[in-house]
């Protein structure tokens, strides 16, 4: 089982998302709050981009990361993401990277990725979802 995480409804309508270990994000419906659907996309590119940050960090230096850029194909009459596209942007533009260089790079993130990013295995396969609902009287 992975970490247990659970949300709770605040006064203002927003909600809170809290986890065991300390972890706290705001979300919700409004202006400037991120939704239930944005936060799968930034799963999807947090996970990329600490799958991707030691085959970057390996090649051009500590610190250095990825600009991972997530956007999804909504289908509103079935209210379900139908696919995402995701852009995986690394500037190297001071590291006087050869062209042999940057493909090895980009094959090395692609395949740090490919491996290590459980969300992007999640979302590639149908992953049923149990629910049960409680009513605490």
């Amino acid at each position: 089982m992975g970490k247990r995480l659970w949300v709770e409804r605040n006064k203002d309508g927003s909600w809170d998302a809290f986890s065991d270990d300390g972890a706290h994000i705001k979300f919700g419906k409004d202006r400037g709050q991120f939704t239930p659907g944005d936060l799968m996309k930034v799963a999807l590119a947090g996970c990329a981009a600490l799958s991707s940050q030691f085959a970057i960090e390996h090649t051009l230096g500590e610190g250095k990361g990825a600009k991972i850029v997530v956007d999804g194909s909504y289908d509103p009459e079935n209210d379900a993401y139908t696919g995402f596209e995701e852009q995986v942007v690394v500037d190297a533009s001071d590291a006087g990277l050869s062209d042999e260089d940057a493909d090895k790079l980009k094959e090395r993130i692609t395949r740090h990725i490919d491996k290590g990013c459980t969300v992007k295995h999640t979302y590639v396969q149908e992953t049923p979802v149990r629910m049960n609902v409680t009513i605490k009287r």
